[in-house]
């Protein structure tokens, strides 16, 4: 995958994966367990540090599922997807007519981080004891 936006983080850094699923609410348990299995895979690749399956609360969502992982860099993600038994099951996966599915995948940096606000101490408490 080349890296064609000049904005983002240069090669060799972290990246994020994320991979969004278009699937049917009948299909969906069995579409999850082969992903564990694919998963399960790429965990114990180089350069893996973490992957989650974000499940839809809603059956109206467009996308079902969203797969984000982070990986070391872009090359370790690229190496481990190359995996002869990954691309397999990639593949058995897409082709399967029983658990018809659409996916759209990419690799991503971070644009903009937001962190939960700590709330500064209350001006109106006396910390020094004196009172």
């Amino acid at each position: 995958m080349a890296l064609d936006n000049p904005s983002v983080t240069a090669p060799g850094t972290s990246v994020t994966f994320i991979n969004v699923f278009e699937i049917t609410a009948e299909h969906l348990d069995a579409f999850v367990a082969r992903w564990e299995e694919r998963a399960a895979l790429m965990s114990a690749k180089p350069g893996f540090l973490d992957s989650r399956l974000h499940r839809a609360r809603s059956s109206e969502n467009r996308f079902q599922l969203v797969n984000v992982a982070h990986w070391e860099s872009q090359e370790a993600w690229e190496a481990a997807t190359a995996d002869t038994l990954f691309r397999e099951r990639t593949e058995a996966a897409r082709d399967d007519a029983t658990t018809p599915i659409t996916s759209s995948a990419g690799l991503y940096d971070v644009a903009v981080e937001f962190r939960a606000v700590t709330s500064p101490p209350d001006d109106r408490t006396d910390t020094t004891g004196t009172a």
